[in-house]
This record gives structure tokens, sequence and C-alpha cells, in this order.
């Protein structure tokens, strides 16, 4: 394989047409893809030799990434694929050679409606101030939910939006809003110092692609605090575990006053997972959380294990939770039950629910 840039473009081309949302460059295997969550050999291809995956590696980077990989074992940045799209790579070393994780960003931002997104998320997109956090495992779509939020209010309002990511993703263009987007080691340092500088750039929506540190979580509540509408992620599972990850994050002294101003300041937390489509491709299901008068007293009272109840009981509000979304993919024959039960935390209750 001499002509690694040849090659790696003739995958990456394979890739974007082929609905996947993984491309894997590994040593001893063929180049794979991941399609409706299940990986694909390419089977016509000869398994990578270390070469290979190396000098496929070094096509993508630029010498400045050589260098940091080199370095550091490990890189991440977002590679331009022109009009099929972007992709978020990171590569790393694995028993004595290089291994490629390519994530593909389509050029396209899809808005709300066209992922299937609970239509109350649109509320969100509407308010000047507070602080909406979107989680779920890694892979499940949290980066593009964002981007559809984001592009709404691009859309809609004449705002000033600041996004900070590592790499940058999606890559919006202007319509009503001016937006600045800053990639994490590229034009800042990290997200804590980017964000605090966001309080001298007069934005009026700020986007943080993952709140990694408490420098980082402060601020990022802090911002909220003082006029800002902050859209954030989290690795957590629901709106409940959010909020005791974020409290948790900070010293025991600290946290009564973070739960006072966690109240103050939450609009909402949307908790999604990507479930494998009957008919093909992926679906999310999500929990959606509205900081009503009731969820803002747990959280102060630190009875986060009580929020559960109160989203399941306030359907008329607009909230919902993870078994109700799974039980109504069911219904409509959008996934099979049996999926859904993977995703499910009550199986029992889904099964009721989905029967109804």
């Amino acid at each position: 394989m001499e002509d690694y840039q040849t090659k790696l473009k003739d995958l990456l081309n394979l890739a974007a047409e082929s609905q996947t949302s993984d491309l894997h460059l590994v040593c001893g295997y063929q180049p794979t893809l991941r399609i409706s969550d299940k990986l694909v050999p390419l089977v016509k291809e000869k398994k990578l030799t270390a070469e290979d995956t190396q000098g496929l590696a070094f096509a993508l980077m630029s010498e400045e990434q050589r260098e940091r990989f080199l370095k550091e074992k490990e890189v991440d940045f977002s590679f331009d694929f022109g009009d099929k799209g972007r992709f978020r790579v990171n590569i790393f070393n694995q028993q004595n050679s290089s291994s490629v994780a390519l994530r593909l960003i389509p050029k396209k931002i899809k808005t709300i409606d066209e992922l299937n997104l609970p239509p109350i998320l649109h509320e969100f997109c509407k308010s000047s101030q507070g602080f909406v956090l979107v989680t779920g495992p890694s892979g499940h779509g949290k980066s593009t939910t964002l981007a559809a939020l984001i592009e709404e209010i691009n859309h809609a309002r004449t705002d000033h939006i600041i996004t900070i990511e590592d790499p940058i993703e999606y890559v919006f263009e202007g319509d009503r809003a001016i937006i600045e987007q800053r990639e994490v080691n590229q034009d800042t340092l990290s997200f804590a110092k980017a964000l605090r500088s966001t309080f001298r750039q007069d934005p009026d929506v700020i986007m943080v692609g993952e709140m990694r540190d408490l420098e980082t979580m402060a601020t990022a509540i802090t911002a909220a605090e003082t006029g800002h509408l902050v859209f954030a992620t989290l690795h957590t599972n629901s709106a409940s575990q959010t909020i005791h990850r974020v409290v948790d994050g900070f010293p025991p002294e600290q946290q009564t006053q973070i739960r006072i101003q966690l109240a103050g300041i939450l609009l909402g937390v949307i908790s999604q997972r990507l479930i494998p489509r009957t008919k093909g491709g992926l679906i999310p299901a999500c929990e959606v959380m509205i900081s009503n008068p009731a969820i803002a007293n747990l959280i102060r009272e630190n009875k986060t294990h009580e929020i559960d109840l109160v989203i399941e009981t306030s359907a008329e509000e607009g909230m919902i939770s993870l078994d109700r979304s799974l039980a109504d993919l069911v219904k409509r024959r959008e996934i099979s039950l049996e999926n859904a039960l993977i995703y499910s935390a009550n199986p029992t209750e889904l099964r009721i629910l989905a029967r109804r």
C-alpha cells in the first residue's frame, strides 16, 4: 500500500457514502465501518499492517499534529473532507502500532424534527439565559443534538454564539446570529480558559462541547447565572445522575451552594440513547427533564433520587422518562422490544408501558 493519500481518500469516500458512523483502521484487521451500531469489515480489503496504519494516520495529520502524536502517543482533531462532511479523528498507539478511529460528521446540520427528537426541545432554544445539559454515553448523538439546538437559535435570533469544542465537529454558517467556534489546543489552551474568556466577548449563547473538570463546570454555572444561555454535555445516563455528578464534582463544603445555584439556573436535562431502528439506521430515545418548581426544590434539598418520579408524573409539562420514550418507539414499531429492553432502566415497567 504505497500511496496512503489515495488509499485514505478511497476509504473516506466509502465511509461517507455508506451511512456509516465510524471508520476503524487497526493493525491486523481489515478497515471496518460501524453501520447501524454494528461493525462491518470491508471484506474485499487486505488486513492492515502496522506500516499501513501508520501511513494512513500520517496521511491524515498535519506536521504539528504528527509532532503532538509522537510526543503524547495520541491526538484528537477534526478532518475536513470537502462536501462529503468532516471526520472527528482520534489516533493512538496500541501494541506498537498506530490505530485510527474516525467519526463521520455530516455536512448538513439536521433540525430537531429531522433527528426525531422530542418537540419540547424547541422550548430550550427560546430561553434567554439558563443551563441546558445534553447527556448520554459516548457515540449516542449528544454533539448532533447540541448542533441542532444551536442551529435553531442561529436561524431564529440575532444572538452572538460562541462554541468551545475539542475538536470542532459541525461547522456553522451564521444566519441571523454571529457564530464563533473555538477549538481546544488550536484556538485556546483549555475549555476552562476559553469559557472564562467568554465573559469579555459579549456572548448571548455559549456551547461547551464537554465539561471535563471542576473549573469548567464552575465557570459554566457562573456563565448561566450572569445572563447567558449555556449548553453543555456530560457523560451521564439520566437526569438524576447528571445532577448528582455536577454537585458531587465540587468539594463537600461547596455542594450546598452549588445545589442552590443549579436549582436557580437549570432549564433542563436531555439524556439520550441511539437505538437500532427496525428499518435500519438509528433513532434517539430521550429522557427529558424540565426544571419546574418541584425539580428545583429537589435539587436544593439534595433529594435527586426523587427526580425520576417527578419526570414520570409530569408528562403534561413536556417531561419524558426514558422508558416512556422507549415504549413509544416500540408501539410505533420504530424499534424492537428486545432492543428497547437493553436500554431500559426498568424492564418490567417498560413491558407494561409498551402493552398500553
